[in-house]
């Protein structure tokens, strides 16, 4: 015996088992990193949850009385002005929406091809404002208010 080591023995340190253990604790560190990471990310991550827009709003309400269905075009809460459509309606129909103020709610109808009758009618805060009626052939109303941006 020369005093150099002997890979004989009882396996202890073999290339093998070494080989294993490395890989389970680099595949251990990855994980942590990664979970280091989410955790760092969601503490670090400052930006605020969007603010809901501070325009005052008052309480519309929009109401389609007749039979059948009808196309119903009304604007609601949204800032930027466009209107939402129903399509295929069945009356009668009523909706109550916030609508900002400055804006004018509005609430128009449009009969399809068999015709009919409809009556459309605005409320602002319970009071009501306006009623119109479509007739026939693809008959048409609108119903508009004012909404003053100070509220009165």
């Amino acid at each position: 015996m020369n005093g150099a080591p002997s890979d004989a023995g009882n396996g202890v340190g073999s290339k093998d088992t070494s080989s294993a253990g490395r890989a389970v604790v680099l595949v251990a560190a990855v994980l942590l990193l990664a979970c280091a990471g989410l955790v760092g990310y969601g503490l670090l991550d400052t930006e605020e949850e969007p603010e809901k827009p501070s325009t005052p709003t008052a309480a519309v309400t929009y109401e389609v009385t007749g039979d059948g269905t009808a196309e119903i075009s009304f604007l609601g809460r949204n800032e930027d002005g466009t209107a939402t459509v129903v399509r295929d309606a069945e009356l009668p129909w009523k909706r109550t929406v916030r609508v900002p103020l400055g804006t004018a709610p509005t609430v128009a109808i449009v009969l399809g091809e068999k015709g009919g009758q409809a009556s459309c009618t605005l409320a602002i805060r319970g009071k009501h404002v306006q009623r119109a009626t479509a007739m026939g052939a693809f008959g048409r109303a609108t119903c508009a208010g004012a909404l003053p941006a100070d509220g009165n």
